[in-house]
């Protein structure tokens, strides 16, 4: 592992490399390589859920002080979400130095978007104990101003695609949106799965992704934009946000 030129992307020379080490370790590098890897990253994974969610919540409190508890709440979750990790991980290049065992090698662990998630948790538990808050802020921060760049003006409104279909059935106290899973197709290590979204037995909108959760949001999100017929605009795969009127 360049362990070097990852600490260059953080921005953070760690004082302790063993711990940066032990966040790469997937667990299934651990169980084939005891002797090279006695822990895994389970654990700082763990550490590292909570210190990235108290760096985000400080994060959008201060950038966005004129919203809602609710809508900081669908930001926090937009950028803790496994989607959103897993891009903050590409982002950094954990993708090129995770260890993985050889199974899970093969099987294309380096683009599943949970091991990303939690390599990118486990650094973070890493970055805190190696440097405390600081040190994690230091590294977190940029990721979050360049994922929140869209949100230039403050008189927005942001939810999920998700909620935003089910609230708008129950405004106008129609049954939940029901999701159907048409179909699943290709190998384990890359399936896409087929959704579709209905208003009691009518059809809204159908949508693939690599699971049925992407799929479900996908399908969501096709609902929303055929209904609304206002501009809205994306901020992650699953948060979308529009001017308030």
């Amino acid at each position: 592992m360049n362990l070097s030129a990852l600490e260059k992307k953080l921005g953070y020379p760690f004082r302790n490399k063993d711990l940066l080490v032990q966040a790469l370790t997937h667990s299934s590098f651990a169980y084939e390589a005891p002797d090279q890897a006695p822990r895994d990253n389970e654990v700082l994974e763990f550490l590292g859920d909570s210190v990235l969610g108290l760096i985000v919540a400080d994060y959008v409190c201060a950038a966005y002080p004129d919203l809602s508890e609710g809508e900081l709440s669908k930001l926090k979750s937009s950028a803790s979400s496994t989607l959103g990790l897993a891009e903050f991980a590409l982002k950094i290049k954990l993708d090129k130095v995770v260890r993985l065992g050889k199974g899970e090698e093969k099987s294309g662990g380096r683009k599943k978007k949970t091991i990303l998630a939690g390599a990118f948790e486990s650094v973070m538990g890493a970055l805190y104990l190696d440097g405390g808050y600081e040190a994690s802020r230091h590294v977190l921060w940029p990721l979050l101003e360049s994922s929140f760049k869209k949100l230039k003006n403050k008189d927005i409104l942001i939810n999920n695609y998700k909620s935003a279909l089910q609230e708008h059935f129950q405004k106008q106290d129609w049954p939940p949106p029901v999701y159907r899973l048409v179909e699943s197709a290709g190998p384990d290590h890359k399936k896409e799965f087929t959704v579709e979204v209905g208003l009691e037995g009518r059809a809204l909108a159908r949508a693939g992704g690599p699971s049925k959760k992407a799929a479900e949001q996908k399908a969501a999100q096709k609902a929303i934009k055929k209904m609304w017929g206002r501009k809205i605009k994306s901020l992650s795969d699953d948060t979308f946000f529009f001017k308030k009127k």
